[in-house]
């Protein structure tokens, strides 16, 4: 008796992604975690009022470096690999 799948032959060794889709991804959440520890910090509390929670680092630098960390992990999900003629 032979199996009558409706579902097509799917090739095991084939991935959606490459190495280098993988890397992208890697990079970016490097870069995303770098950024929260730019953000990262001692706060103000009730009896003292710490102005370092308005600095430059915290504000404006670390927002952008995790703003483009997920950029790059979009950008690497989003990256269509290439395909090898030899493959096929």
């Amino acid at each position: 008796m032979t199996k009558n799948n409706s579902f097509p032959e799917v090739e095991r060794n084939k991935f959606v992604f490459d190495k280098t889709n993988f890397l992208l991804i890697g990079a970016g959440m490097v870069i995303v975690i770098i950024g929260f520890i730019l953000i990262s910090g001692p706060g103000s509390t009730d009896t003292a009022f710490n102005p370092d929670i308005f600095s430059v680092r915290r504000i404006k630098v670390a927002p952008a470096v995790c703003f483009f960390g997920f950029i790059f992990m979009i950008y690497g999900v989003l990256r269509k690999p290439k395909v090898n003629h030899e493959q096929k």
